[in-house]
């Protein structure tokens, strides 16, 4: 069994990401890729959002803070909608012609019903593959990829603990990888 890990390479995170927008359109999946990536939220919280959540359907404007209580940690968290979400609803505005307590990712075959985690793993993978991503992609890869090039882009470890609501900075490095990433950095500039 393979541990899940973030997903690195930008050239296969660009194909996985145009997956369900290009190759095979799906408005719901494309959301669901683009929500996991840039929301750093579990899965099983993406998949309870409901279209209120998302849309203020009293002022007829997209919310620009997503708030959850987490399944996991009962925490509530707070995440900012950024461009890539915001653009993301745009393109899939028709999700959103429910109610506002309907849920955002809801199954086909049981509108009143969240998509489930088994067929957001399959939907994952199917991108993953096309991508050229052909182990260790998961769900949850979609909350280790934000965390990774957040990272990667100068944010503080401490800040990712404080996003993830993880309980100690260890959690934080090892979750993203960082100690063997730092570890691989020395040995690839030290030569003698």
């Amino acid at each position: 069994m393979s541990t899940t890990q973030p997903i690195k390479d930008m050239k296969q995170l660009k194909l996985f990401k145009e997956y369900y927008q290009l190759k095979k359109p799906n408005a719901r999946n494309y959301l669901l890729i683009i929500m996991g990536l840039n929301s750093a939220l579990r899965i099983s919280d993406i998949l309870h959002l409901t279209c209120g959540d998302v849309f203020d359907f009293r002022r007829k404007e997209w919310r620009t803070h997503i708030t959850v209580r987490e399944k996991k940690t009962g925490k509530e968290n707070c995440i900012y909608m950024n461009r890539e979400i915001i653009e993301a609803l745009e393109e899939s505005a028709e999700l959103l012609l429910r109610g506002p307590g309907d849920f955002l990712f809801f199954s086909h075959m049981h509108p009143d019903e969240p998509l489930s985690r088994s067929q957001a793993f399959r939907l994952v993978k199917e991108a993953a593959f096309y991508a050229g991503l052909d182990s260790g992609v998961s769900c949850h890869s979609l909350r280790k990829t934000f965390g990774y090039h957040a990272w990667k882009q100068g944010t503080p470890p401490a800040l990712l603990m404080n996003i993830y609501n993880h309980s100690a900075y260890q959690i934080t490095k090892r979750y993203l990888g960082i100690e063997q990433d730092e570890k691989d950095a020395v040995f690839r500039e030290i030569i003698l």
